[in-house]
């Protein structure tokens, strides 16, 4: 039996999937009873169960040979690093209470640094309190996720495709969250015997690649806007962000301009799902 967090968003649902898909037995933990209701008609079993309360997400694990766990991102509360400590304050609990004996965890490349990448250091935060536990930890890190994309669709059907980096002509390697979501199901079927980090790779597109596949795919020919840095933050206030977490994006953006993104985990994983799908997927929905 597997656990899995995050079952109503991308990458928690693609690993929910790809498990049942093969024939295990899946636990997904979820906030909404109603979308849990989805699930059990997939044959999943279904608890409602917030990451954030240690005690219910204990009972929820307990017996299980894994659990997915990821730190969702919520860009609405009042202090980014308290809401991530909270929560992972809770989950790390939940697991040492639990004994469970293997972790799989969403993170991100820059994850293996402890500031200066913005939100990240959230995930470096916990991939570091879970391997406290005890537990063998999988800690998945991937760099720019294709879904991304998805961000920008309103802003290219007005012809326009904003760049947040000094240059739109950068290959950088891009993953499908279905392919993350192969990747966490694996490793939860197949534990190492020894926690480890591992980068996620998926094929490499420039940000003016990617604006033209969306053009294309759109029927229109886009505007590439290439942002300076100091407008960054106020780029993303004006698009609705508070203050203190368009400073955290920004941050964000900077330390993958300066390479601290880069995978540097224990081994690589290499993914193809091309950005055409992906696209064409999202524009579809």
């Amino acid at each position: 039996m597997y656990a899995v967090a995050g079952a109503t968003g991308r990458v928690g649902a693609a690993t929910a999937r790809h498990l049942l898909e093969n024939g295990a037995e899946v636990r997904v933990l979820v906030r909404d009873r109603e979308r849990g209701g989805e699930w059990m008609r997939q044959g999943a079993e279904a608890r409602v169960v917030d990451l954030g309360d240690r005690a219910a997400l204990r009972d929820a694990i307990t017996g299980c040979d894994g659990l997915f766990v990821l730190l969702p991102f919520d860009l609405t509360v009042d202090d980014l690093d308290a809401y991530a400590d909270a929560v992972t304050s809770s989950v790390a609990g939940a697991v040492a209470d639990s004994g469970i004996s293997h972790v799989v965890m969403l993170s991100a490349g820059g994850a293996d640094l402890p500031h200066g990448t913005g939100p990240i250091a959230g995930l470096h935060r916990m991939e570091q309190a879970l391997q406290a536990t005890g537990t063998v930890l999988t800690a998945l890190r991937s760099g720019h996720f294709q879904e991304k994309v998805g961000d920008l669709i309103a802003a290219a059907r007005a012809g326009v495709y904003p760049v947040f980096a000094a240059s739109a002509d950068v290959p950088l390697p891009m993953v499908a969250t279905r392919d993350l979501g192969a990747t966490a199901a694996r490793a939860l079927v197949s534990p190492d015997v020894a926690s480890t980090s591992i980068d996620v790779v998926g094929p490499a597109y420039s940000e003016r690649e990617v604006a033209t596949v969306l053009g294309a795919a759109l029927g229109r020919e886009l505007e590439v806007v290439v942002l300076p840095e100091d407008a960054w933050a106020p780029a993303l206030i004006d698009a609705g962000f508070r203050p203190h977490v368009a400073e955290s994006l920004a941050e964000l953006a900077r330390a993958d301009e300066r390479g601290m993104l880069a995978p540097r985990g224990d081994r690589a994983v290499r993914v193809e799902t091309p950005i055409e799908a992906t696209i064409a997927g999202l524009l579809a929905a």
